[in-house]
């Protein structure tokens, strides 16, 4: 077996065997309850926000650029959105719109900054984080605290979607698409794989890659088995699938997405190649800016309510869940599919300690040790690759 490649592909799919230790342990500790079905589905709704703003920094951090703001825009935009249904007035469907429109406006603002007037991307993203909390702050000070009442976005965070297929024990809607996704992540693998081999890449093991099929299908199988014991899949699972699959496709089917990647492995190669580094800068920050106003929506709606402390370190879970998934510390390597691995780490730790009843400060410790091992693992294999 070529030892490169094992190494490549040890990198890649290490974040599924860290899944399942960490999955592993909490289980033996809690008896059982941490993979009880209750408490897996809470885990996934917990996981929604952090999710959809880890597929927004996987791009920012593909390119080698950062955004620390968008833990208050997600906090920004899901108290507008909380001040817009107050009182019943506005249709919910143009409250929504208004609170994505902001999150495009927050994105070209910050791309204009940095592709226009040159200004550093984190010098830009930290000074919307001011900005932004400080706004968070006006829109809340009448009362502290927002609360959103409208059936839609009270079943958005909190409903779960109907089983069409007759309603038994098992929601079987659930284990159909469970089905559906193994399939299709399955072909799609397989389709990324010939391709490789196409170009005559280097497509790491055969062993490795049905390993990796083995894991992630029953990944997907024992998630959709617990979820289905319990009340099925979640709208807020089913928004972050769609994103997912969206951007997955995108950044694999696409030319701006494979522009992206180029960017992130050298800028200065991709624009002699005729790439618009400024270009792709500008969507990619406008693009985190959207899904941030995306991950407001579901946040709020999921707590039924808007507060100043709304979004108060998000960026940093959305970052690490980036960085555990698999992106490069160096830029130009990560996947969105991989980030949502990252995203279920980071809940299955939170999950899993309040169920011990870890203290906080010992959680902070724990999560900031967890990715500094991930960005070590990645910085030493890139040595190693070398």
């Amino acid at each position: 077996m070529n030892v490169r490649g094992l190494q490549k592909s040890m990198r890649e799919y290490g974040m599924y065997f860290a899944l399942l230790i960490i999955m592993v342990f909490f289980t033996i500790l809690t008896n059982g309850v941490f993979i009880s079905p209750r408490n897996i589905s809470n885990l996934f709704d917990q996981m929604g926000y952090i999710a959809v703003l880890g597929v927004g920094m996987t791009l920012i951090l593909i390119i080698r650029s950062i955004d620390i703001s968008v833990g208050f825009v997600c906090g920004l935009t899901g108290a507008i959105l909380a001040t817009g249904l107050k009182g019943g007035t506005i249709p919910p469907v143009l409250v929504v719109l208004l609170v994505l429109s902001v999150g495009i406006m927050i994105g070209v603002y910050h791309g204009f900054l940095v592709t226009k007037l040159f200004m550093p991307a984190w010098v830009v993203s930290l000074a919307g984080m001011f900005v932004f909390r400080g706004a968070l702050l006006l829109v809340t000070e009448g009362t502290g605290t927002i609360i959103v009442d409208n059936p839609f976005f009270v079943a958005l965070g909190n409903g779960f979607i109907p089983d069409l297929l007759g309603g038994g024990k098992v929601h079987g809607l659930t284990m159909l698409l469970g089905g559906i996704a193994i399939v299709l992540l399955v072909v799609s693998m397989s389709l990324q794989r010939a391709q490789v081999k196409k170009y005559g890449l280097d497509a790491g093991p055969t062993v490795l890659f049905l390993a990796k099929i083995l894991i992630i299908s029953s990944i997907v199988l024992f998630f959709a088995w617990q979820l289905a014991n319990y009340r099925g899949l979640s709208w807020t699972v089913v928004v972050v699938i769609v994103v997912v699959a969206i951007y997955h496709f995108f950044m694999s089917n696409t030319i701006l997405g494979r522009h992206i990647y180029a960017v992130g492995a050298n800028p200065e190669a991709a624009e002699l190649s005729g790439v618009k580094v400024k270009s792709v800068t500008f969507f990619v920050l406008i693009s985190m800016s959207f899904l941030a106003a995306v991950a407001g929506i579901l946040y709020t709606a999921r707590l039924m309510s808007a507060s100043t402390s709304a979004g108060n370190g998000f960026e940093m879970d959305a970052i690490a869940a980036a960085y555990i998934g698999g992106v490069s510390a160096s830029g130009g390597i990560g996947k969105v599919t991989g980030t949502i691995i990252g995203a279920i780490v980071i809940s299955s730790l939170s999950s899993g300690m309040n169920l011990l009843q870890v203290g906080v400060s010992y959680q902070y410790i724990i999560r900031g040790l967890v990715l500094v091992i991930a960005v070590l693992f990645d910085v030493q294999s890139r040595k190693r690759l070398q």
